[in-house]
């Protein structure tokens, strides 16, 4: 009796843990669902493991810190997976997100080491020494069994290639748990993890809502400064947003975001402060949304302008007060 109501009716949970340095959340409607929630806690956990084993800067022993450090390790599906989306995303925003150049985002104190201020031929040299322009897209690299980043590059240069998925691994995560959900039957689920995944109705029967901070310098918790909300479009779609309000410092009176242009090799300094980016998944939201907030407002209008498979929240400095820029099917409710 118990499993034929649990066919016929809304049954919504949430499961909450810890990853990726904070905590995730995910709300599902187990209507048709055979798995009990306790497995279904446990393999989400296993999925968040395993990315955390493969493609973390801050786990010592993970692919990605090993690759890093120029061993030879034995690379996983989702180590491959993530480096071949990484060569996507680079060649679609011509550079501007660019996962290897992990120098440059330690070297400033936005990495996994601690950095102390550059100058401008140490920032210069790292900028050489970076990029995926440097690396073959690894189609065939990774064929063999063992792999290095000595392997990766196109020439044989002394200086070997460093990853960091920071720009697009929440939104990775979101769309690997995601995919899990569909494939025990969930229909109706929101993913948390950081970066939103969401699809179906939420437990009042409605589309998802979602809230964008507002993006005031120190606004740490999240939802406590709401700049407004919106209603997601019906269907599967992740949701991003980045800004430059949570992760920067001040040094001599000047502010230094952790959004750092890879062609320059500097953090960025211009008028957007947020950009919220809806797409057919969290990977590209994401992806997305770091490219607008290298771009910054006028560029990434531009971008958005016209296109009709991704939506846009651009929330930005004018004089001192919070301006906002949107799709037309990006409706920001107070």
């Amino acid at each position: 009796m118990t499993s034929c109501q649990r066919k016929d009716k809304d049954k919504y949970i949430t499961i909450e843990g810890y990853a990726q340095g904070g905590i995730y959340s995910v709300t599902l409607n187990l209507k048709g669902v055979k798995e009990k929630p306790e497995d279904i806690r446990n393999a989400i956990q296993d999925i968040l493991d395993e990315i955390d084993g493969t493609l973390s800067g801050y786990n010592k022993n993970s692919l990605l810190s090993r690759f890093n450090a120029g061993e030879d390790i034995v690379p996983n599906q989702l180590f491959m997976d993530a480096y071949d989306i990484g060569y996507q995303i680079y060649d679609e925003t011509g550079g501007v997100v660019d996962v290897a150049c992990a120098p440059l985002f330690d070297m400033w104190g936005f990495g996994f080491k601690t950095g102390e201020m550059p100058t401008d031929d140490e920032v210069e040299i790292a900028r050489r020494n970076c990029g995926l322009g440097r690396c073959y897209d690894a189609s065939d690299k990774f064929a063999a069994e063992k792999i290095n980043a000595q392997d990766l590059l196109v020439e044989n240069e002394p200086v070997l290639p460093q990853l960091n998925y920071n720009a697009i691994a929440q939104g990775y995560s979101c769309d690997l748990v995601a995919e899990y959900l569909y494939s025990i039957g969930v229909k109706d689920m929101l993913v948390n993890i950081g970066e939103i995944y969401c699809d179906g109705k939420n437990p009042t029967g409605q589309p998802w809502t979602v809230g964008i901070d507002k993006p005031v310098d120190g606004n740490d918790e999240l939802g406590a400064q709401i700049q407004g909300v919106f209603k997601v479009p019906s269907g599967p779609h992740g949701v991003v947003t980045s800004g430059n309000y949570r992760k920067f410092y001040i040094k001599d009176g000047k502010k230094y975001a952790h959004t750092i242009d890879p062609r320059t090799g500097y953090p960025v300094d211009h008028s957007l402060l947020s950009a919220t980016v809806i797409a057919e998944n969290a990977m590209l939201a994401d992806a997305y949304a770091t490219y607008c907030m290298v771009m910054g407002l006028e560029a990434s209008k531009e971008f958005f302008t016209g296109r009709t498979d991704m939506e846009a929240c651009l929330i930005y400095d004018q004089d001192g007060e919070f301006k906002t820029w949107c799709t037309p099917g990006f409706i920001l409710e107070d």
